[in-house]
């Protein structure tokens, strides 16, 4: 270990996780690079991508693998994006039929060089990967899109089951962690999005909207006591609560390793404000077992 990497915190026990031995896990990723995909599992180092590989599941991140903001917590490449890949919906579609997914994310990078955010490729991909698959439950993980209401009404045109927008900390220290986004905006994107679905949903009951927060970043019991209040008050469905890493040491450090017992009351008082799904724990992230929710 050298001098530098001796600075980054030692990973308490409940955070080390074996190597896959699967066999899935490399069909998948040979999967993910015949049909040039990229994923939030590699791209954001999830820690999770090992099993969720061998699960032979993966997050899909469409519109490239460059975002325009460069967030303090976010392993994605900050850079100029390249084009948008006119194929790249169809190839989403095809690896999630070949992975035999019912439940499947998509997220993207950040494109605020764009008009509309990315929106539209958000909808030509969520229309091929249903044409496709039929029946598949399709979540998106989505950026803010600056507020704009055109562009959540393009993503909800296609009819996505879970509309997610992560709020991703608490109010105070949002500033240095999300570059660009805002607290409020946040809250709006999300509380926007269910009032759009409803207005034009004969069956609102279908569409759910989701977030998540990232701990250990500093924050106190008190603030994350308020997000989640503030979410409800947005109107918000399903919450993950997930511990924070750091991709590297240029990042934000680790301030806090959150114990598994304090994540479990997080969940229970969550549940008691009335989201009708809670995950909470030290490895939890957006997308990990996100088909554990089911509406029935």
């Amino acid at each position: 270990m050298t001098a530098v990497e001796s600075k980054r915190p030692r990973l308490p026990e409940w955070l080390r996780l074996p190597l896959p031995t699967a066999d899935t896990f490399g069909r998948t990723r040979g999967l993910l690079d015949e049909l040039k995909l990229h994923t939030v599992c590699e791209s954001a180092k999830c820690p999770n991508h090992w099993e969720c590989w061998s699960k032979g599941t993966a997050t899909f991140m469409i519109a490239g693998d460059r975002c325009t903001r460069a967030c303090g917590f976010c392993a994605v490449s900050t850079a100029k994006p390249l084009p948008l890949e006119t194929d790249e919906p169809a190839r989403v579609a095809e690896a999630t039929r070949r992975m035999k997914l019912r439940h499947v994310v998509i997220t993207a990078v950040a494109r605020d060089d764009l008009k509309d955010g990315g929106a539209e490729h958000f909808r030509q991909t969520i229309e091929k990967v249903r044409e496709l698959n039929p029946g598949i439950v399709i979540e998106v993980l989505v950026p803010d899109f600056n507020e704009s209401d055109a562009a959540i009404e393009m993503v909800l045109a296609a009819r996505p089951r879970i509309f997610n927008h992560n709020l991703e900390t608490v109010r105070r220290l949002t500033p240095s962690v999300r570059h660009r986004a805002t607290y409020d905006r946040s809250l709006a994107v999300l509380a926007r999005a269910k009032e759009l679905q409803n207005l034009k949903s004969e069956t609102p009951n279908s569409f759910f909207t989701k977030s998540g927060l990232m701990l250990g970043l500093g924050e106190r019991d008190e603030e994350v006591l308020q997000a989640m209040e503030d979410l409800r008050s947005a109107d918000c469905d399903i919450l993950t609560l997930g511990q924070y890493l750091q991709p590297s040491l240029k990042h934000l450090p680790v301030i806090e390793f959150i114990l598994p017992a304090k994540f479990a009351a997080y969940k229970s008082h969550a549940e008691a404000l009335g989201f009708v799904h809670v995950a909470s724990g030290p490895l939890v992230r957006s997308s990990y077992h996100a088909d554990e929710f089911s509406a029935a």
